[in-house]
């Protein structure tokens, strides 16, 4: 699929984004334009900021987890970066807010991750991830 299929993700992930705007989690978006800006700013920022982030996070993961010994804890700190980049992408978008702050951000990135996750595996765009972090690195 290469690049299309990358392309194919925003707009899948916008469309994930609006069913998480509906869920309780007090996300906003003003629409599907908000949505799609949202959905490409939170794939740039992990884009970016990934690598950085698990760096600044490195050590205590390390000591959490026991070095990835303990896989739960693992996917604790994948699960922060998440929110991190899902709440820096609610405060850079317009028409993008969570509107309870932090409880917000946690419960929608993680609806967001989980639901977003599916809706590109069943539609057979998962290997486009590989693309990406081979591009990035």
């Amino acid at each position: 699929m290469g690049l299309i299929g990358w392309l194919l993700q925003w707009p899948v992930r916008a469309l994930v984004l609006l069913l998480v705007a509906v869920l309780p989690f007090g996300v906003e978006l003003a629409g599907f334009q908000a949505a799609l800006a949202s959905a490409v700013t939170i794939g740039l920022l992990g884009t970016l900021l990934i690598l950085p982030l698990k760096v600044v996070l490195a050590l205590p993961w390390a000591v959490t987890s026991l070095g990835g010994l303990i896989a739960p804890v693992s996917w604790l700190f994948d699960w922060l970066i998440t929110v991190i980049l899902f709440g820096l992408a609610a405060s850079l978008i317009d028409g993008f807010r969570l509107r309870h702050g932090m409880r917000s951000a946690v419960f929608g990135a993680v609806a967001y991750s989980v639901i977003s996750t599916v809706f590109i595996r069943v539609l057979g765009l998962a290997d486009v991830d590989v693309i990406r972090a081979a591009a990035a690195g």
